[in-house]
């Protein structure tokens, strides 16, 4: 795995790579993840495709990138990952939010990409008239937003905190772990909250539409059933169902071997 940065409005992205004998795939993360989400997609391709995964605008090691923020910006960075790696028409695959940012990214700029693979997000999710996007986030994501606010003593504390999260300490892994430090400053977590809001304003009153294949968790961000998505949200979409996984996991053991069969599916 390398660590580089690519030239992009307003400065530098900072991208995962984890150089490979196939295609380049570009992999988008959720709304407060970091690069090192698809960690376990990497292990389970064993080199078959390049995948390239950059920390968004405004996370991780890309915190410092200015506005404006939203699926415009992150459609803008991800073809400028595709022209650093001088690919055309990259493979993209996003999670969770970043399903949204591959949609948008496709829809917005139609031949410049190959084909996209959604992973539990990309799909239109219900919001009420005139709602609050802070109060729609605390709903959704819960902790994930709660600590958006919150300081923290160490990074053990952060690390605690996590672990409170049955969908994830059940699941703890030292590549859980180390995906968690990347966004612990040393007070607490990078994530611009302007990008955060920005990002799910975008999302939930403008999602692209969702033309493109999904695997989606039975479980959720608390480890709860259902997940994100119902069965019948997901009429006309084409849709599989990834067995005994929850929002996270997806992206890791079983859930992560699932990913990158489809990956590499679609890169032959």
């Amino acid at each position: 795995m390398l660590e580089i940065d690519i030239p992009v409005a307003g400065g530098s992205l900072r991208a995962l790579s984890w150089p490979g004998d196939g295609p380049v795939v570009i992999a988008a993360h959720g709304i407060t993840a970091n690069a090192l989400a698809w960690a376990g997609v990497a292990a389970a391709l064993r080199g078959r495709v390049h995948l390239v995964a950059p920390d968004l605008r405004g996370r991780a090691g890309s915190a410092h990138l200015p506005g404006p923020f939203g699926m415009a910006a992150h459609a803008g960075d991800i073809l400028a990952v595709a022209r650093h790696f001088a690919t055309g028409s990259p493979i993209l695959v996003g999670h969770s939010m970043g399903a949204f940012v591959v949609a948008a990214t496709a829809a917005r700029h139609p031949g410049q990409v190959g084909p996209v693979l959604m992973v539990d997000g990309g799909v239109a999710l219900p919001v009420p008239p005139g709602f609050d996007v802070d109060a729609v986030l605390h709903a959704v994501i819960g902790p994930a937003m709660a600590r958006l606010s919150m300081t923290f003593d160490s990074a053990g504390e952060y690390i605690a905190y996590f672990r409170k999260n049955p969908a994830l300490d059940r699941y703890w892994s030292p590549m859980l772990e180390a995906y968690i430090l990347r966004d612990f400053t040393g007070t607490g977590s990078s994530c611009n909250i302007d990008a955060i809001r920005g990002d799910a304003t975008d999302m939930l009153t403008d999602p692209p539409p969702a033309l493109f294949p999904l695997l989606w968790a039975p479980r959720g961000l608390m480890d709860e059933e259902p997940g994100l998505y119902r069965a019948e949200q997901l009429t006309g979409v084409d849709a599989e169902l990834v067995p005994d996984v929850n929002h996270y996991t997806i992206l890791d053991g079983t859930g992560a071997a699932r990913v990158a069969e489809r990956i590499v599916s679609l890169a032959s």
